[in-house]
This record gives C-alpha cells, structure tokens and sequence, in this order.
C-alpha cells in the first residue's frame, strides 16, 4: 500500500452495508492491517444475511438499522457519529481497494474539499450503466461548468464538516453521491476527482434496472435544480415562446388569426419561466450560508 505510512493519520472510513458479509471478511482486515489508527464505521443496513455476525469479529464500530432505509441513510448514520475531520466513505461490496485510500486523502490535504473516486469504463457494472454515467456526467460538466467525471461514484474523501452542512439534503437511497457532489459544486467547495481501480463486485447488486432507471431520471433533474434551475428551465420556456411564435406567424400569414394554441405556448413559456425563477431562488437560500 503506497504511502500508507503518511496516511495513518485520524480518518473516519464509513462502509454502508447490506448484506455484504463475504465480501466484508476480506475488506475490514485490509483496513485494520492498513489503517489501524483510523476509525472504522460499518453501518449494517438491514442485512438479512450473517453480516452482523461477522462484524462481531472485528474492533470497528457498528451502527446497526434493524430495518433497510437505504444506501444513502447509511452514509448518513455513518457521517452523524465519524468523529474525525475527514470521513471516507466506501461500498462494501468489495469493489473499492483500500490502496486507493491515500490518493483521496493526498486530494483533501492538497485542498480539496471532497475528492472522488473515477472509475473509467472497465469500472463500471455493464454496459446500459456505462452508458447511463456518461450521460450524467456529460450533463452535470454542462449544467456546472466544471468537469464531472464520476457523478456517482460511492469512493470518497471529504472533510467532515463540510458534508454535514448538506445531510439534510441528501436522499435515502442510492443518489446521495450526485446530491453531495453537486451541493459542494453549487457552493464553490473545492472538488477533485483521483482515477481509482474498481474490482468486480462481491454478492448480489441492490440496484433494479426498472425502478433504478426511473430513480436515475430523476437524478438528472435533481442535477439542474441543485445547481442552477434557470440553466434547465430557460431553455425549455426559450423552445415554448419560439414555438408559439412560429405558430402565431404561421396561422397570421395563412389565416390571418391569432390561435388559442399560439396563446398557450405563450402563457407556458412564461410559467416556466416563473417557476425557474422562483426555483432559482430558493436554490440561492439553501446555499446562502455556506462558505
């Protein structure tokens, strides 16, 4: 493990887990081999399998939810009682390599407020996922101006005190890393990205392609009005005025009549744009008191 030595520092690691136990018997020795002054917080999320058993095992710190309230709700238990000035979070499942610890600690003593773990194209899970991430990314990069280059990655390093500034914005499930990176974005936080290695999965994915693509459609949007909701609104008020106008020059020239289609796209555009506007300030009070 490279650098560890520089890296034993007092780091709070952060491990959501659902029923993860084969995969949990390999990592946390990795970590208390690798890390043995740092704090290991394992948050048993409803595991219906010997996961609590095999924590029993191990001198880390358990934070048992006797009923699953979801990915992001672990990061969120795990986050309320790290007691370290930075957390790393990181899936159970075995993916992540803790060699890979260091670079996103490297990250936050440089500067960085939150660096994430990218995964390139062989990290992720197959292809239709691939192909999902790109786009998020691509969309993200568009809506901040920044260039995101894993929107979704669960492998992070963030200094605690900045993250629990937007706890209450994160969901339950599996989206808080799109949330929690773009909060830090739409604040001025410095955010890094540090390409990392990611290993096929150990155990059954939680992730269900109908529900979860639904859920990642939704993620889009909750890019945009994390961010900015006038850059997603605008556009959209901009394509109904035109098209009313198109429709209104059509019918003056054809019929020499003004529409109730052409007032419609008029009166849309508008309201659109309203609710962008209003969408656009709330956002700007939510974030008014960080730094």
């Amino acid at each position: 493990m490279s650098n560890v030595e520089d890296h034993r520092q007092n780091i709070s690691i952060v491990i959501p887990a659902k029923n993860e136990a084969k995969s949990l018997v390999t990592l946390l020795p990795q970590l208390k081999k690798g890390f043995p002054n740092s704090e290991i917080i394992v948050v048993n999320d409803g595991s219906i399998d010997n996961t609590k058993e095999e924590l029993l095992k191990y001198e880390v710190k358990v934070i048992t939810h006797h009923t699953s309230r979801g990915n992001g709700a672990a990061v969120k238990s795990g986050a309320r009682v790290a007691s370290s000035e930075i957390i790393v979070f990181m899936d159970g499942d075995g993916q992540h390599d803790p060699e890979d610890i260091p670079k996103l600690i490297d990250e936050i003593n440089n500067g960085a407020d939150l660096a994430v773990g990218s995964r390139n194209k062989k990290g992720q899970a197959n292809i239709a996922r691939g192909v999902a991430n790109a786009f998020y990314n691509w969309f993200a990069s568009k809506v901040t101006g920044f260039p995101v280059e894993d929107l979704t990655s669960g492998f992070r390093a963030v200094k605690a005190d900045k993250f629990r500034e937007f706890i209450y914005l994160l969901p339950n499930g599996f989206s808080y890393p799109t949330t929690s990176t773009m909060a830090f974005l739409r604040s001025g936080f410095n955010v890094s990205f540090v390409p990392i290695a990611v290993s096929k999965r150990r155990g059954k994915s939680h992730l269900r392609p109908i529900r979860d693509g639904v859920r990642f459609l939704i993620i889009i949007f909750k890019i945009a009005t994390l961010y900015s909701p006038l850059k997603v609104f605008l556009p959209i008020a901009a394509l109904s005025f035109f098209l009313g106008l198109a429709r209104y020059l059509y019918t003056y020239l054809t019929m020499g009549v003004f529409t109730n289609m052409s007032a419609l796209l008029f009166v849309t555009s508008v309201q659109i744009f309203l609710i962008g506007l209003v969408s656009e300030q709330i956002t700007a009070l939510i974030y008014k008191d960080t730094k």
